[in-house]
């Protein structure tokens, strides 16, 4: 009997691995193409930020930090969202140096220091590397906040779900990204992203039975606009993601429990966003926390909340209140 059923299980778990690879050989790496996508025009204008500094994380990887170094005030730490790297907080992080010390990492698999770019080596890593940066550059009793924005904003809320999530004093969320599947998010975040799905799906499928040896395959490319890619901060953009990196960069597949962990939190969106939709975060959040303040800013789209007049004074206000 016993071992009728370990041959029945193990049939199975054959069966399942074989649709699993079946779906990923099925669907090659593309790219983006066709309507859509995000409004660039700007980024990396009037560039003016210290030169990065590593920080050494428990594997020895060297993460490339900006920092704005002020003794009085908390430390928060600016997350960029997914493509791009730390030069996109090239103006609010010294707006918000006035009263607090801002680290600024590009984030591994970004950057001008990336690695291996748009990957990891581990589904968590970056939540380790985060909170490495923490535990090594927050003084004693210093009160620690992220901000993250997009994608950036969602690792915020996966950081404050996981096991580090305890680090956190307070989290600012710009347009951040939830889920795919969330009311919040319009269809293929308005044309940034393409998602290999079959692929996708079938990595999860060998993830669930302990399979890890193909998470490094892309699953996931961006629309990184030509002007981009063919100006002199080009070579910094990140154009695809691996599976693993992918999971690691946004709240886990139960999104609710992840935003219930979260601290108190300020969260701002433009009216005009391109990947998300504005009006919805604050009916679908406060159905598990109550700990959110949720601004939603006239005449402003996706990438402009980072630096719209309103958002600096804001977070100010928040992290004075904290």
């Amino acid at each position: 009997m016993i071992l009728s059923i370990l041959n029945t299980a193990a049939i199975f778990a054959l069966v399942s691995a074989g649709i699993a690879l079946g779906l990923i050989v099925s669907d090659p790496a593309r790219g983006v193409s066709g309507a859509g996508g995000l409004d660039f025009s700007g980024v990396g204008d009037g560039i003016e930020m210290p030169e990065p500094m590593g920080v050494r994380m428990r594997d020895g990887f060297e993460l490339a930090v900006r920092e704005y170094e002020n003794d009085q005030g908390p430390l928060i730490i600016l997350i960029h969202g997914s493509g791009w790297n730390g030069l996109q907080f090239n103006g609010l992080a010294a707006r918000l140096n006035v009263g607090a010390t801002v680290l600024v990492p590009d984030l591994r698999g970004h950057g001008a220091q990336p690695g291996r770019r748009g990957d990891v080596d581990y589904i968590g890593q970056l939540e380790d590397d985060l909170a490495d940066l923490i535990k090594a550059r927050a003084r004693p009793g210093q009160k620690v906040v992220m901000l993250g924005h997009s994608s950036g904003g969602g690792l915020v809320v996966r950081f404050a779900g996981g096991a580090h999530g305890g680090l956190l004093d307070g989290a600012v969320l710009l347009a951040p990204f939830l889920k795919y599947n969330a009311p919040t998010t319009r269809a293929n975040s308005g044309g940034w992203a393409a998602v290999q799905t079959r692929r996708l799906i079938g990595l999860s499928m060998l993830n669930a039975v302990g399979i890890r040896a193909l998470n490094y395959l892309g699953v996931i490319s961006f629309k990184m606009p030509d002007a981009v890619m063919d100006g002199p901060l080009g070579h910094l953009a990140t154009t695809s993601y691996s599976f693993r990196m992918n999971v690691s960069y946004a709240p886990r597949m139960d999104y609710l429990k992840d935003i219930s962990a979260l601290p108190p939190f300020l969260l701002m969106v433009g009216d005009r966003d391109e990947a998300f939709i504005a009006d919805q975060y604050e009916p679908l959040m406060r159905q598990v926390t109550d700990m959110g303040r949720y601004l939603i800013a006239k005449d402003t789209g996706h990438l402009g909340i980072v630096d719209a007049p309103g958002t600096a004074p804001e977070i100010q206000a928040f992290l004075d209140a904290l």
